[in-house]
């Protein structure tokens, strides 16, 4: 990843702040045109969007915890780090326009490291059609830091929040659950280097939605657009952490039907291997990245404009949200327990 003129394992202390910031700026795409200043002075400038609301987001990866540079690659974190910020902005039924990106850097690193973070960002920008316009660089006396502050847009009355659930609307979430925290586990597990992956192409898969988790920007966006949805939120601590907050949000209750609940494959193997319950594991585990909605009865229509435009994205129905208070997985005996809850950082 270097480029001419620096040696691959230059410390980025040898660069300077200034170098660094300039480094990172040729390697980006060219901000869109409603930026009116960019990357080198005191703040960014863009024009907003006439007519649409601001969406702003922000989440940092933390080295050692949200990243292991053992089993993850400098691009991979890079493209992580946007790719948490979009489904966010996704799951308020947004789109992502503008990007600030933090660098908190080991004086020690790398600067073909620095090149692979950049690189792996822009990778998602440019997809996703983000202008990423400013942020800052630092030293850090301990781990490798990126944040991200990404700005979106939404039309009024688009807004897609965590409240507003009623019971009886009919749960649903995107994608497949597990695969992320099925992918982390077999990492810590078995890989020494960011290039590992299972022979099991269904496993890989999941060690892939871990090191690039894929932000469902296009069905969040027609969720909102459409007004199909009720409520939304991603899953990013897991199923059964948003669960428990549109539920807690919403003054509701929920049931979850196990039957029903779309455990990836290769999630599934792992955690029935590890002797867990591969359903507990997938509700509770993180970084799936997908989104939860309820939609009204009234709404079933939108929803099938939603599934028509949705390009593939498997979505399933799941539960309800009940009056009742209590949060349960239904077994296919009618039995219930407890819904788990997820991931929670302290």
């Amino acid at each position: 990843m270097s480029t001419p003129g620096s040696a691959p394992r230059t410390p980025v202390s040898a660069l300077g702040e200034r170098g660094l910031i300039d480094r990172i700026r040729d390697r980006l795409p060219t901000p869109a045109a409603g930026v009116l200043v960019g990357i080198g002075d005191d703040a960014a400038v863009f024009e907003p969007e006439r007519g649409a609301l601001q969406i702003l987001t922000t989440d940092a990866l933390v080295e050692g915890i949200h990243f292991d540079r053992r089993f993850s690659s400098p691009a991979d974190i890079g493209y992580k780090a946007l790719a948490v910020n979009a489904s966010d902005v996704a799951a308020m039924g947004g789109r992502p326009t503008h990007a600030l990106v933090s660098l908190m850097l080991p004086d020690n690193l790398p600067v073909c490291d620095v090149d692979g973070l950049i690189d792996g960002l822009a990778e998602l920008a440019r997809v996703a059609r983000v202008s990423v316009i400013g942020g800052n660089v630092t030293r850090s006396p301990g781990p490798l830091v990126v944040d991200v502050t990404l700005a979106g847009t939404v039309r009024r009355r688009r807004v897609l929040t965590r409240s507003g659930g009623r019971p009886g609307q009919a749960l649903y979430v995107t994608g497949a659950l597990g695969a992320g925290s099925a992918g982390l586990g077999w990492l810590q597990a078995h890989a020494s280097d960011p290039s590992d992956v299972p022979d099991d192409a269904e496993l890989a898969e999941c060690v892939r939605r871990y090191r690039r988790p894929v932000p469902r920007g296009r069905v969040g966006g027609i969720l909102g657009g459409t007004r199909a949805a009720a409520v939304c939120m991603d899953l990013s601590d897991g199923l059964g952490d948003a669960v428990r907050q549109v539920a807690e949000r919403s003054g509701t209750g929920a049931r979850l039907e196990t039957a029903r609940l779309p455990v990836a494959a290769g999630a599934r193997r792992w955690f029935e291997s590890r002797g867990l319950d591969p359903v507990v594991a997938a509700v509770s585990g993180g970084d799936d990245y997908e989104l939860l909605f309820a939609v009204d009865g009234r709404r079933r229509g939108r929803l099938r404009t939603v599934l028509q435009q949705a390009r593939g994205v498997p979505v399933t129905r799941i539960g309800e949200l009940t009056a009742d208070p209590g949060l349960y997985l239904v077994r296919p005996d009618g039995g219930t327990v407890d819904l788990p809850r997820g991931f929670a950082h302290f």
